[in-house]
């Protein structure tokens, strides 16, 4: 009789059943040791404990206690965001604002997703990495503006652009940031103009039209082309299709960023350009 009763998983008290800890934690899947750590932590206080020997008794409805536990534990609470729920007097804005920064993490990994699959998509083509959103920060540059016959006039102008830096004693910034800046909203294949700009590190007098001026910061859609200028028709259509599936418009100039090409890469395939659009969000 000793022995069925020091076994016995279910006691009553008075008219009230209460249950082991071993009992209570096998009908709720969870180890004697979690039933312990959660007495610890003041989140699940045993009903009874047997001062003689330290058992530790449970009623049935402390079984929802428990449920609510593992249930917050699985939608990412900690312990700590657990006692503090219990302790809040509204519950419900907690875990609204745990609801909204979960959908903020959801759509930052839903982005990150689909700029892998840009890049996935676009492996083995012009493009070196996929379209990002950077903050391109002010900048003062010299600048040489022209209306070219083509794009092959570039090649022109930038030497020339690089003589009137040398005679105004310009000092380059360091890291260079040197780019075409397309002063027309409209695409064409002639008759562009274009302004020439190197960044430097003050502003100086204007001369022999070589202006000066200080270019704001901005928000651009960029991505990296690598190869020949006449394939880059290819990785603008990238860029513009990312642009618009991704709720943007088009809100300045268009640069093209020269970090490698003819004057340092006699391999056409190794030159290195950064498309940088900028853009801000369309109004919903």
């Amino acid at each position: 009789m000793e022995m069925t009763k020091k076994h016995n998983a279910c006691d009553c008290f008075g008219d009230e059943s209460l249950f082991r800890i071993g009992m209570f934690a096998a009908m709720n899947h969870v180890t004697v040791k979690t039933l312990r750590f959660y007495e610890e932590q003041g989140l699940l206080l045993p009903a009874y404990i047997n001062e003689e020997n330290g058992y530790r008794y449970y009623r049935m409805n402390q079984m929802a206690v428990v449920h609510k536990i593992t249930a917050l534990k699985k939608a990412g609470f900690s312990l700590e965001d657990i006692a503090r729920i219990n302790a809040c007097s509204d519950e419900k804005a907690v875990l609204n604002k745990k609801k909204s920064d979960l959908l903020c993490k959801i759509a930052k990994l839903t982005k990150q997703i689909a700029i892998l699959d840009g890049y996935l998509a676009n492996k083995g083509s012009s493009l070196s990495a996929p379209v990002l959103l950077k903050t391109i920060p002010e900048v003062t540059v010299a600048a040489v503006e022209r209306r070219i016959e083509s794009y092959d006039c570039l090649f022109e102008i930038m030497p020339q652009a690089g003589e009137l830096m040398e005679l105004a004693e310009c000092e380059c910034q360091n890291p260079e940031y040197c780019f075409t800046n397309y002063l027309e909203p409209v695409c064409k294949e002639d008759d562009v103009l274009v302004e020439i700009c190197q960044a430097v590190t003050g502003m100086k007098k204007n001369v022999d039209g070589l202006n000066f001026k200080v270019m704001p910061e901005i928000q651009a859609a960029c991505v990296y082309h690598k190869g020949s200028y006449a394939s880059m028709s290819e990785t603008y259509e990238c860029v513009l299709n990312y642009i618009e599936e991704n709720g943007y418009r088009i809100v300045g100039s268009i640069r093209e960023k020269y970090i490698d090409g003819v004057w340092n890469k006699e391999d056409e395939s190794q030159w290195l350009t950064e498309i940088q659009i900028p853009v801000e969000k369309k109004e919903e």
